[in-house]
């Protein structure tokens, strides 16, 4: 017996969509990052992009726990002398682009370099209740039902 090695055009992606309203971001991102990666499968292989392509809608109704709304920073260098500029959650989910804020806790999960970056290309993140990929008849999963510390009250 010998160990199960997936190549990359024996692998079938399927389609998911989660409601990201009322979720807990760090708990959302996690689940997220492992279906990317296709930890969930039997047929994982670290090398293989195996994971799911994934929707995420409503994202900017995540909740963050605690005080992270107004205490988390996220910084940015504009590539000048000087120029590292913060701006708080609060700021962001506000803001123009609220799934920003889904998006970087689920990329700082996945591995860096050029597998990461191809797994982060199966993930849609949409501020709002509606996507355009229902051609792709997307399976819905419940990431609430799962844990009850995955949805808090906003």
């Amino acid at each position: 017996m010998s160990t199960f090695s997936a190549k990359p055009a024996e692998v079938t992606k399927k389609w998911v969509v989660i409601d990201a309203k009322g979720l807990v971001v760090g708990r959302l991102a996690t689940l997220v990052a492992m279906r990317l990666r296709g930890k969930h499968l039997p047929t994982y292989t670290p090398h293989v992009d195996c994971g799911d392509n994934v929707i995420i809608v409503n994202a900017a109704h995540v909740v963050l726990t605690g005080r992270k709304r107004d205490q988390k920073t996220y910084y940015k260098h504009t590539g000048f002398i000087g120029g590292i500029k913060e701006r708080t959650a609060k700021q962001i989910l506000e803001g123009r682009f609220p799934e920003r804020v889904v998006e970087k806790a689920i990329e700082r999960m996945i591995p860096r370099g050029p597998l990461g970056r191809m797994q982060m290309g199966n993930l849609r993140v949409y501020p709002g209740a509606d996507h355009p990929h229902e051609a792709q008849s997307p399976e819905k999963v419940d990431i609430a039902s799962l844990n009850r510390k995955n949805t808090r009250a906003a």
